[in-house]
C-alpha cells in the first residue's frame, strides 16, 4: 500500500510540475480542484518539489523556479491564472471610466478583461499598445457593424513582448506625443520598495512614456502581483493615483497600499480611500 501511495504522490506531482512549467504558475486551489485532493496534500506535494529544486513556491501557489526578475511568461500562460479576480477587478474599473473619456489601456491580462467591459461605453479614444485589447475592440464593432459612439482605438506600433503588447522606440515615441485623461494599468509585480515592476526592460521604458503621459494613472492588478518584484522597476507606487485588486489582498497589504495611493479599490467590497 505504501509503494502504492508513493507512486501516486509521485505522479501527481509530476503532473503539478507540468502544470506549473505549461502555465507559469498555478494556485493552490486550482490544482486541489483538478486533481481532487486536499488543501492539505496539494501543500505537501508543493513543499517536497521545491525542496527538489524544481519550482518555487509562492503565495497561494507555486511558480516555475526560472520565474526569476527576468522570466517573463506569456500571455496564455499568465490568461489561465486568477480568472475570477480579474473578471471581478475589470467591472470595479470599467465604474471610473467616463463617456468621452481618452484612456488607455497597458499590455496585460488584467487590461484585457477590462477591455471587455469597455466595448459598450459611448464615445471613448482608446490607446493601447497591446494587440490583444485592440483585438477586442474591433472584433466588438465588425460584430455590431458600425454605430455611433463607438470607440476609436489607436494601436501604437513597435516590437511584440511574450505578453503580446507592443513596446520599444517606436511605441515610446507614438505614446510621448499623446495625453490621455486615464492610464489603466498592468503590471508583472508591485511592492512598496520596487513600485511597478516587469521583467522586459523595453516593456519599463515604454510604460514609464504611459504613466508620463496620463492625468491620472489605474494600476489593475490582483493580490497575487502584490511583494512580486521584476528586473526593472518604472514607477513608484506615490506615481499611482488608485489600486483595482480582488478581495485576495491581505490586511496588511491594503494597510501599506492605503499609505502610499490616494484610493485603494477592492472589488465586490465597498472601497477604501486614503488622503494623502
Amino acid at each position: 500500500m505504501s509503494e502504492n501511495q508513493n507512486l501516486l504522490a509521485e505522479q501527481r506531482r509530476a503532473l503539478i510540475l507540468d502544470e506549473v512549467r505549461r502555465r507559469g504558475g498555478v494556485r493552490v486551489n486550482e490544482l486541489t480542484r483538478k486533481l481532487g485532493v486536499s488543501d492539505m496534500t496539494v501543500r505537501r506535494d508543493l513543499d517536497a518539489l521545491a525542496r527538489q529544486g524544481v519550482l518555487e513556491k509562492v503565495h497561494g501557489g507555486a511558480v516555475p523556479l526560472v520565474e526569476a526578475s527576468t522570466h517573463e511568461p506569456g500571455f496564455e500562460a499568465k490568461s489561465g491564472l486568477e480568472l475570477t479576480a480579474k473578471e471581478d477587478i475589470a467591472r470595479a474599473a470599467a465604474q471610473l471610466v467616463a463617456p468621452g473619456a481618452a484612456i488607455a489601456l497597458s499590455g496585460g491580462t488584467t487590461t484585457y478583461a477590462l477591455a471587455h467591459q469597455l466595448v459598450d461605453v459611448p464615445d471613448l479614444t482608446v490607446v493601447t499598445n497591446s494587440v490583444r485589447v485592440a483585438d477586442v475592440f474591433h472584433v466588438a464593432q465588425r460584430t455590431s457593424g458600425p454605430r455611433q459612439g463607438a470607440a476609436t482605438v489607436v494601436l501604437t506600433g513597435g516590437v511584440r513582448t511574450p505578453s503580446d503588447s507592443l513596446v520599444g522606440p517606436v511605441a515610446d515615441q507614438a505614446i510621448a506625443a499623446l495625453h490621455f485623461d486615464v492610464l489603466f494599468l498592468g503590471v508583472h509585480g508591485i511592492s512598496v520598495e520596487a513600485g511597478l515592476s516587469t521583467p522586459n526592460l523595453a516593456e519599463a521604458e515604454t510604460n514609464r512614456r504611459l504613466v508620463h503621459s496620463a492625468r491620472r494613472v489605474v494600476v489593475v492588478a490582483d493580490h497575487t502581483k502584490w511583494g512580486v518584484v521584476g528586473l526593472s522597476s518604472f514607477a513608484a507606487l506615490n506615481q499611482v493615483d488608485t489600486l483595482v485588486t480582488d478581495r485576495g489582498l491581505d490586511p496588511e497589504a491594503r494597510a501599506e497600499v492605503s499609505e502610499q495611493l490616494r484610493r485603494l479599490v477592492v472589488a465586490g467590497e465597498t472601497e477604501q480611500l486614503a488622503d494623502n
